[in-house]
């Protein structure tokens, strides 16, 4: 291949990319701006933005001791953001979606539920209004109900006189009811059991002076301690950072739609036979499309450079894995998105239709690629599905050489896919190049 003409043709298309100043910002602003926002949902700068609660509204219709123990534990707990209303008013929230999740406590509720522990029967009932859009939400605060009513009804019934209380209306009860409901044995059980608790709650306390029987309750019987796989150095910058993920996502996204800019370029030089004049010249097919490849690879490269300097000098994004991995990633995409502009101009008939199949195409590729929201959120089989999709090899790589901090070796099949994807566009698109319209 002749060298100088393919030179020329780098020199050109550089030259007019970077002389299209509004079309070159537009390039990088509108990358920059998307993958911003998406990095503030998806974890914020250094995965250390604190989440915010789960908007929790809460009807007291109790307003016991107890109910009020129970909604100042949920208070405290960073999961919620708590706020006390009126029934009326919370429903009215939840309908407008103002709030994901309501809880009402009954009247009586701390009465009735101290008087459940002991025995079988009616049981107090808490109403859990959700808004049908935020059922996971309901779910984690059920459970973090569950755990808030537990520690504080079994500690009063546990301690105190109301525990003493509780156990004596329950032994009462049970001498009532009849031997056909419940059999001699378990009678006898039950009976030894609640009379333990009465007399043990009846001992002085050594460490609760003030009241009878030791104050203790359920509680959950073990601890956690979070921790993060991604790698831990000493830089307060380390670790996941939710914006690695956006800006290489976003960045693939708008690579891809340069491609398809590009591509559509050639068609549309091509319509306007300023091809067929160049077949005249010392100028081969395999050159002219070696050309447009290169310079469509050295403008997706640095436009990527850039937006990722970006998200290093702004959201603190780190290469915690091999810079020698990062920097092949990002060149064996950009020569997968050059490729794949080729792809376009060689196979499509006309601009207009070859523009609205080639971006349904992008769109799809990239939304399979895990490029807006992480792949793992996808169902098992989709994820199998997506590892024929280049994006998704694409996103992968540049997570593992970022947030996740991985070697080298990490790179190494992202960078064979895309590449392999890339020679098989463009032998595809020197095979099918047409010089003139048909």
């Amino acid at each position: 291949m002749n060298t100088r003409p393919f030179l020329a043709l780098v020199h050109k298309d550089l030259k007019l990319h970077l002389g299209n100043r509004r079309a070159m910002i537009l390039t990088l602003a509108v990358p920059i701006a998307i993958a911003s926002f998406f990095g503030s949902i998806f974890g914020g700068g250094s995965g250390r933005t604190k989440p915010s609660g789960v908007p929790l509204e809460i009807v007291d219709l109790d307003r016991s001791a107890a109910s009020g123990e129970i909604i100042t534990n949920l208070t405290k707990d960073d999961s919620l953001t708590v706020s006390i209303v009126d029934e009326k008013s919370a429903r009215q929230d939840l309908r407008k979606g103002n709030a994901a999740v309501a809880v009402i406590f009954p009247k009586n509720f701390g009465e009735d539920a101290g008087r459940a522990f002991f025995r079988p029967g009616a049981k107090p009932e808490i109403t859990l209004l959700h808004d049908p859009s935020r059922n996971i939400e309901a779910s984690m605060v059920q459970g973090i109900l569950m755990q808030h009513i537990m520690e504080t009804i079994s500690r009063r019934v546990f301690s105190g006189q109301s525990g003493r209380k509780y156990a004596q209306e329950a032994l009462t009860e049970f001498d009532r009811t009849p031997s056909r409901l419940v059999p001699e044995e378990d009678r006898r059980a039950l009976s030894n059991m609640l009379s333990s608790v009465d007399q043990w709650l009846a001992r002085p306390s050594t460490t609760n002076p003030a009241g009878a029987g030791p104050s203790g309750g359920i509680s959950v019987p073990f601890t956690t301690r979070n921790e993060e796989s991604a790698p831990q150095t000493n830089s307060k910058f380390s670790g996941y950072n939710g914006y690695a993920h956006s800006f290489g996502g976003m960045s693939v996204q708008f690579i891809l739609m340069a491609g398809i800019d590009w591509g559509i370029l050639v068609l549309m030089e091509r319509q306007k036979g300023l091809w067929r004049r160049l077949r005249g010249a010392p100028l081969s097919r395999g050159t002219l499309l070696a050309g447009r490849g290169a310079s469509g690879t050295i403008i997706a490269f640095c436009t990527m450079m850039v937006c990722w300097a970006f998200s290093m000098a702004v959201f603190h994004v780190r290469i915690n894995g091999s810079w020698v991995g990062f920097i092949a990633c990002n060149l064996a995409f950009s020569v997968f998105a050059a490729s794949l502009g080729l792809f376009i101009a060689a196979l499509g008939r006309t601009p207009e239709a070859t523009r609205g199949i080639a971006i349904f195409v992008v769109l799809l590729m990239v939304m399979l690629g895990g490029a807006w929201v992480p792949a793992f959120i996808f169902p098992a089989w989709l994820q199998k599905l997506t590892l024929i999709v280049p994006a998704r090899w694409a996103v992968d790589g540049f997570d593992a050489m970022t947030w996740r901090g991985l070697g080298v070796s990490a790179a190494i099949a992202p960078v064979a896919v895309l590449m392999g994807y890339a020679v098989a566009l463009s032998e595809i698109a020197r095979r099918c190049f047409r010089w003139e319209t048909d």
